[in-house]
């Protein structure tokens, strides 16, 4: 980069300006104030501060891809980013200014307190980013050529926080399927659809992975003997999880490779390719694949809500799981689980609405010159609410299973069933009388979050997923 500066090559972001600016050439004397600029001016984020946890997963994105060598960035910068990330200063970044070609506005914020400006959170309190750095015992380092722009130009906002994301979705993926397995014993339900020799017959492999899942999940199950179902045949929301999961599983897997390839790649326009002793624009920092993906991950999880919804509101019906009515023994005087179908008709409806695609960018900035745009951060905001809700919907379908199963009487359980139901029984008690269940699905829906819900098949000792 240095040799490119004594050349005079032209050189976005390092003899030029930024944008639509890029015709501007940059004499050396205004280059050092130039870098500064660029990060002051490109802070332009409105709406709600990132949480620390998003905060965090944007520092350390950005970190992983300057640690590839590509930047230009001066090393000591790299080791200040490294230092605020060891020492708890997390920058306060508003969430809403970037459209997914280079997260500016994000990284911009991020890193004001390297400049002495913006604020930051530090020890429980929120001060400017100067102060913040100084009570860490961070030096402000000196910035070099490039080094404004090296720290901006790159997708950190959107690959960081889907990292969080794609942690969010295999979570609530799996509490949704093994919800719908306890629900499948509480209806006792028609297994056939299990059968592997018919999941072979189809030869899809999200059917088959779907069929693997819930067999291991149901094995030992007195529903896998001749003649224990109830009905010849159940609803679709019943009948089709085995797909339906399956496709969904391999749909988070997908989401899960890209984050992982993302963090792994190196993202910087211009790049520095040592070995050819060249600097080249790229479009290494778009994340269209990233946004698309996360877009069909979010989709497959609502077609998991709605069968899961349809499940609970079935387990209710008598007419359909010859059950009392909202799965409550004493009749129209007490409400049982009658109100619970409004907040899982509201979920439902939140996660339909959240999954529809939002498309591309359509409103051109920079003068023209930037007018495509992927939306990714938008699209990982979304896809990570789509989760939140799915979890808290597999929360309902859980407590309303392990009710129902309760109801039923003398029944046995798969291995992998009778572990949830176990999981159920210590943290929501039976209901009887009535009682506000919404706070009892939230703590539950959090315990899960925070990872409480582990299977492990006692049978293989693997895991519970596909």
């Amino acid at each position: 980069m240095l040799r490119a500066l004594e050349r005079g090559d032209s050189v976005y972001g390092l003899t030029t300006g930024l944008g639509a600016a890029v015709d501007t050439r940059l004499s050396s004397e205004a280059i050092p104030a130039f870098q500064a600029r660029a990060i002051r001016a490109r802070a332009v984020g409105v709406g709600e501060p990132l949480t620390i946890e998003a905060v965090r997963a944007l520092l350390f994105a950005r970190l992983v891809s300057i640690c590839h060598g590509a930047s230009g960035l001066s090393p000591a910068l790299a080791e200040t980013v490294a230092a605020m990330l060891n020492a708890g200063v997390h920058p306060i970044v508003r969430g809403i200014g970037s459209l997914g070609e280079a997260d500016l506005s994000p990284l911009a914020q991020v890193f004001l307190p390297l400049i002495g400006a913006g604020e930051a959170e530090f020890a429980g309190t929120v001060r400017p980013g100067g102060e913040a750095m100084a009570a860490a015992g961070i030096a402000l380092p000196k910035l070099g050529p490039k080094d404004g722009l090296a720290l901006l130009n790159a997708n950190s906002q959107g690959i960081g926080l889907a990292a969080l994301a794609v942690d969010a979705l295999s979570t609530a993926l799996q509490a949704s399927v093994v919800a719908g397995a306890l629900a499948m014993e509480g209806f006792r339900a028609n297994l056939s659809p299990l059968d592997a020799d018919l999941a072979s017959m189809r030869g899809m492999p999200g059917h088959s992975a779907g069929t693997n899942w819930l067999r291991t999940l149901l094995a030992g199950s007195d529903l896998l003997e001749a003649g224990t179902a109830r009905r010849l045949q159940d609803p679709l929301s019943f009948r089709c999880l085995t797909p339906i999961a399956g496709h969904a599983s391999h749909a988070v897997a997908a989401a899960r490779t890209i984050v992982e390839a993302e963090l792994a790649s190196i993202c910087d326009s211009p790049a520095v390719l040592v070995s050819r002793d060249a600097m080249l624009s790229s479009v290494n920092f778009d994340t269209t694949e990233l946004a698309l993906t996360l877009e069909a991950a979010g989709l497959a999880l609502a077609h998991l809500a709605a069968t899961s919804a349809a499940r609970i509101m079935k387990l209710m019906s008598p007419s359909m799981s010859d059950l009392p009515r909202f799965l409550t023994r004493h009749g129209g005087s007490h409400s049982g689980f009658a109100t619970s179908q409004k907040t899982v008709s509201a979920l439902e409806a939140e996660i339909r609405r959240l999954a529809l695609p939002l498309g591309a960018m359509t409103l051109p900035v920079a003068d023209g010159v930037e007018d495509y745009a992927p939306m990714t951060p938008a699209i990982v905001e979304k896809t990570h609410a789509i989760a939140k809700r799915l979890t808290r919907l597999a929360a309902i379908e859980l407590v309303v299973a392990a009710e129902a199963v309760d109801l039923r009487g003398e029944i046995t359980l798969g291995r992998g069933t009778a572990a949830v139901h176990a999981f159920v029984r210590r943290h929501v008690a039976r209901l009887d009388d009535d009682r506000p269940m919404g706070r009892e699905y939230e703590a539950l829906a959090l315990t899960i979050e925070a990872g409480g819900l582990v299977l492990t098949d006692m049978a293989t000792g693997e895991g519970s997923g596909p």
